[in-house]
């Protein structure tokens, strides 16, 4: 019995200890290849950043040394000044209706909390024309106020809206949703504990504000702060519109103007130095926050009820910035499309929606590809080189598209030059531009710019799989792949649809770059309508700009709805 039993004991356990040996060297491989994948790519994406960032090294020239010492110190001071007036309207305008909408209750507090981010569909430079054309002296407002009085020029006064001043409160307008959208949710979610226990301390409501609650959101006030001054930093629509010099004009000017590619290409180096400080501040806020929840318990907000005129107070802080920033602008907007509706919307019109669309489309396609394969390697192989490179390739958002545009056509003209050079040498034949000034170009530029929004989507959706779910898959005999086409794929439909709407709104807006790197003969919507608005044919750019605003609108639904089904708040 035992030399027949022998035989049966050995046998199961050698079947077993050959084949984990097999599989996890296939897994370990399979790995690899993802991670040496994600590592190329981000790679390819810091092109743009490593090449802004080389022209430190180069010497100055005599460009360099002009706009040193003539106009650089107006575009930092300009640049400095109009971020700290951002800064200042954001934060006001941001956190008071953030705090107003989750702690209090008032007539219309349903409908404006989600109504305040409206006016993050309205890009900065529509806006700013938008106001121009109805503050100006043959505008709606002065002529009526002049068919009113009787006044004639210059018996009145009125504040210049063309000034470093108007362009802080053209970009505040836009770019306050962000800070009211992370203080919001911060404030949502505080426990009512921790201000109950500030209110038993003698507190009163506004010093538990003061005291307890905004410290605690602190870190997401910082973090909207910063994106909105990133923006600040990015627009150049605004800035150009009103004569403001600071780095984006500044950069437009020595591209363009004087034909000197080092010279803006270090004006960009100094542009992305400022970028990285924000960056660092805004990372370092974070991890030296100083207030914690130290409550176990958590218990559901409950709103303070306002009478009187306390809530005619509240209701008007928060309506003024849906106000001015949207319903104004968009109705005046579409007043002025309705004038020119039967010029307007013709065969060039079609063309260009075409133009924008099909971009758009492409870039949200390949910029959602590229976020999928990045997140499941990060997933798949959680390496330092993997997480070090998606973390790379996510750069790009926090670069105003001026220096990425800048940052695209050095290399490609370097290549397509090297190229051609070679084809003459070789076969005495002349290659051209091959990428250069086409929308290869573009497209890269919009990717290298945006693939953060559709990254940072797809890793909170493919965070909320759990890990056993690739475990079953991978036991069924699918490869990485297969687990990612055949499994995370179908449970991620939302997240990918809402990943691909963010970016393809995104490229709708995006101004400098295009302006830069579109190729001859080719425009879009936006370059269309800042064109117009340009040459002061106000009413001709509204059709454009609608069409823009109206796509915005797409995000701004998903994340009104995102935010108020997030969080369930109690009113006594």
């Amino acid at each position: 019995m035992s030399s027949a039993t022998a035989p049966e004991a050995v046998r199961p356990e050698a079947t077993p200890s050959a084949k984990p040996s097999t599989t996890g060297s296939s897994r370990r491989s399979e790995g690899r290849l993802w991670s040496a994948g994600s590592v190329g790519l981000a790679l390819l994406m810091a092109v743009p950043v490593l090449v802004i960032l080389g022209f430190v090294l180069v010497p100055a020239g005599d460009s360099w040394r002009h706009l040193a010492a003539t106009v650089l110190p107006g575009y930092v001071a300009n640049s400095l000044l109009l971020m700290l007036g951002v800064a200042l309207g954001t934060l006001i305008g941001g956190v008071g209706t953030a705090w107003l909408t989750s702690m209090c209750q008032f007539p219309g507090r349903g409908l404006l909390e989600w109504a305040l981010l409206l006016p993050m569909a309205m890009p900065a430079y529509i806006i700013a024309y938008t106001y121009t054309g109805m503050l100006d002296y043959a505008g709606p407002l002065q002529t009526a106020l002049r068919a009113l009085t009787g006044w004639g020029y210059g018996d009145y006064w009125m504040p210049e809206v063309r000034s470093l001043a108007g362009a802080a409160v053209m970009l505040s307008l836009v770019l306050y949703p962000y800070v009211y959208l992370l203080t919001r949710a911060a404030f949502l979610g505080q426990s009512i504990c921790v201000l109950d226990v500030s209110r038993t301390l003698g507190s009163g409501p506004w010093q538990s504000f003061y005291r307890v609650a905004l410290p605690l959101a602190r870190p997401a006030i910082v973090a909207g702060l910063s994106l909105a001054l990133m923006e600040t930093l990015a627009d150049y629509g605004t800035v150009k519109y009103f004569g403001v010099q600071t780095f984006t004009t500044g950069i437009f000017r020595t591209w363009y103007g004087l034909g000197d590619t080092a010279g803006a290409a270090q004006l960009s180096a100094l542009l992305l130095g400022l970028v990285i400080v924000l960056v660092a501040l805004e990372k370092g806020s974070r991890r030296h926050a100083r207030y914690h929840h130290t409550s176990q318990r958590h218990q559901a907000i409950r709103r303070h009820r306002l009478h009187g005129w306390r809530a005619a107070l509240a209701l008007t802080f928060c309506a003024l910035p849906v106000l001015l920033g949207f319903l104004i602008p968009a109705g005046q907007l579409g007043i002025w499309a309705l004038t020119v509706a039967e010029e307007a919307y013709d065969a060039r019109f079609l063309r260009l929606t075409l133009n924008s669309l099909g971009l758009a489309a492409a870039a949200a396609l390949l910029a959602l590809g590229l976020a999928l394969l990045l997140g499941y390697a990060k997933r798949l192989h959680p390496s330092p080189a993997v997480l070090a490179s998606v973390r790379l390739a996510g750069l790009g958002y926090a670069l105003p598209g001026t220096v990425i545009a800048i940052g695209v056509i050095i290399p490609f003209a370097w290549l397509d030059n090297s190229i051609d050079a070679w084809m003459r040498a070789t076969f005495g034949v002349s290659t051209g531009l091959l990428l250069s000034g086409t929308l290869a170009a573009l497209l890269f530029a919009y990717l290298v710019r945006f693939l953060a929004v559709s990254l940072q989507t797809v890793e909170a959706g493919l965070g909320k799989i759990r890990p056993s779910t690739d475990d079953a898959a991978r036991a069924l005999g699918l490869r990485p792949a297969g687990v990612l086409w055949r499994v995370h794929v179908p449970l991620l439909r939302g997240t990918l649809l809402t990943a691909a709407l963010l970016v393809f709104v995104d490229v709708l807006k995006e101004l400098p770059a295009t302006l830069i790197l579109r190729p001859f003969n080719f425009n879009t919507l936006a370059v269309r309508a800042f064109e117009l608005a340009s040459d002061e044919r106000l009413a001709d750019s509204a059709p454009a700009a609608l069409m823009i605003v109206g796509a915005g609108l797409i995000p701004v639904i998903l994340l009104s709805r995102s935010i108020t089904s997030s969080r369930h708040v109690q009113t006594p």
